[in-house]
């Protein structure tokens, strides 16, 4: 009926997730209230662990892509699964540390990375960074040596495999702004100089083709390229890499229509692809790190609403307005993401008519989902929009000046805020008259 295993209905025909009743939450810590369960959370990064342990020989890493959703509470539970991190931005950096994450366990990413950013890295000791570019390069071998020490690098490369996603989602290809591309031979080139540097060790590439794929073929394309390309670097330059990063981006399932694969198997067939060309050309099968994100954190998280206005225009559409919306998920209007949504106090209901799920923000595109299939609904009712447990807290904002919604956890039977909820002297906290 649901679109993830930890969804189920009560015999008060409530929704629940996990152990708890959605109503209830919803009463206790208001809304609008992201929940995150945290049993189906570790089990998601259980089951990448496992199939890297199984497929692989356990010769890789699963690195948690904190973009998705960066809490000093997730760093600590993916940390505890045994997974390292991907960051972005040095406030994901710090958010890590400040969570006591190993450091030597993190990769930084970013097409623009500042000195300040560069510096907190180095100086906390981030295991390796990701560099984009030439610019970029030099930063890193200056800051290093200022600091005495020899950085570890992978270069970002743009390996030109069409992942069929959304055009804003896609960034393997030529023509993105994110790393090096082969094509134009500027990927060798920046291998070439960066031997030149003394406090600089190369010790791998990275690609990452895009976001919500459902096939396995350009994940497995994408691992033939950059094998092909370590090969060159080797003929090349006598350079050996030994670390082959193929970033993220598995699909998961938001509506009825998306049908993904079982992470072990995108994880044995890129790992079968690995093997037989290490096989082919006699050489060791390189370390190989994965980037999930969304597939860990998403179908692990929900966001409860409550009804306000329901507004039927005649022979046009019904708008049924909640009290959040693209503040706290801003996907449809960015890029038309699909939802499911269900009404948490009335679950089991059949759907009857199209609704258009409207927010409170002043703009027209403030939309969570427009044309779904519902029941009816009413003013109070509880809404619940399901697979929101990547890119929704993490890309809020407080536009209109709203505030963020908190994040409970659900565990077993317990429940945790783990972020408290924005207050108005939040909102103004950096102002000054």
């Amino acid at each position: 009926m649901f679109n993830s295993e930890n969804l189920s209905v009560n015999e008060q025909n409530h929704l629940t997730i996990g152990n708890h009743d959605t109503v209830e939450l919803a009463k206790e810590f208001g809304t609008p209230l992201y929940v995150l369960d945290e049993d189906l959370m570790r089990k998601n990064c259980r089951s990448y662990k496992e199939a890297l342990d199984k497929y692989y020989g356990g010769n890789g890493l699963i690195l948690f892509a904190s973009k998705a959703l960066c809490t000093m509470h997730t760093a600590k539970v993916t940390e505890e699964e045994g997974l390292g991190a991907d960051v972005v931005s040095g406030g994901e950096l710090y958010t890590l540390h400040k969570a006591d994450f190993p450091m030597e366990k993190v990769f930084f990413h970013g097409n623009n990375k500042t000195y300040d950013e560069i510096e907190l890295a180095i100086k906390l000791g981030v295991g390796h960074i990701v560099v984009d570019n030439r610019y970029e390069l030099d930063l890193v071998n200056e800051i290093a040596k200022s600091y005495g020490i020899i950085q570890k690098i992978l270069f970002r490369i743009k390996p030109g495999i069409d992942a069929h996603t959304h055009d804003f989602i896609k960034t393997g290809q030529i023509d993105s702004k994110f790393g090096v591309a082969l094509e134009n031979g500027e990927a060798i080139q920046i291998h070439q100089y960066a031997l030149t540097l003394p406090n600089i060790q190369i010790d791998g590439v990275h690609c990452h083709i895009g976001s919500q794929i459902f096939d396995v073929e350009p994940f497995c394309e994408a691992a033939n390229v950059m094998l092909n390309f370590i090969s060159d670097l080797y003929d090349s330059l006598s350079l050996k890499i030994k670390i082959l990063n193929l970033g993220g981006g598995f699909g998961i399932k938001y509506s009825s229509e998306d049908d993904p694969l079982p992470v072990s198997v995108y994880i044995e067939k890129v790992a079968e692809a690995v093997k037989a060309f290490a096989l082919e050309k006699g050489i060791k099968p390189p370390f190989l790190v994965f980037e999930p994100g969304r597939s860990i954190a998403a179908s692990a998280g929900i966001t409860l609403y409550t009804v306000g206005c329901v507004k039927e225009i005649e022979n046009v559409r019904t708008y049924v307005s909640v009290d959040g919306g693209m503040s706290d998920n801003p996907r449809y209007i960015l890029y038309g993401a699909k939802y499911s949504a269900v009404v948490a106090n009335n679950a089991s209901a059949e759907p009857i008519a199209p609704i258009t799920i409207a927010g409170k923000c002043c703009e027209s595109g403030d939309l969570i989902q427009e044309n779904i299939m519902m029941p009816e609904v009413k003013v109070g009712d509880t809404l619940a929009v399901l697979a929101t447990g990547a890119y929704n807290y993490s890309m809020a904002s407080n536009y209109n000046r709203i505030p963020r919604p908190p994040i409970v956890a659900v565990r077993g039977d317990e429940k945790k805020v783990i972020v408290k909820r924005e207050s108005y002297e939040d909102i103004i906290r950096n102002d000054i008259i």
